[in-house]
């Protein structure tokens, strides 16, 4: 799995505010996602998620 770089760092650190492993928080995304979605893409998107309803 590739990710950009920022969305990297944002992936690692809502891992680490969950205070959960990354492999983890990996999995229970990859189990939520849609079947014709990647994990890069569905990753993508739940950082951008995450973020957006903190600057709600």
């Amino acid at each position: 799995m590739s990710l950009e770089d920022p969305f990297w760092t944002a992936f690692v650190q809502i891992a680490q505010d969950e205070e959960i492993p990354i492999n983890e928080l990996a999995a229970k995304i990859d189990a939520a996602r849609l079947v014709d979605a990647g994990l890069a893409s569905a990753i993508r998107v739940f950082v951008l998620t995450w973020y957006q309803k903190g600057a709600s």
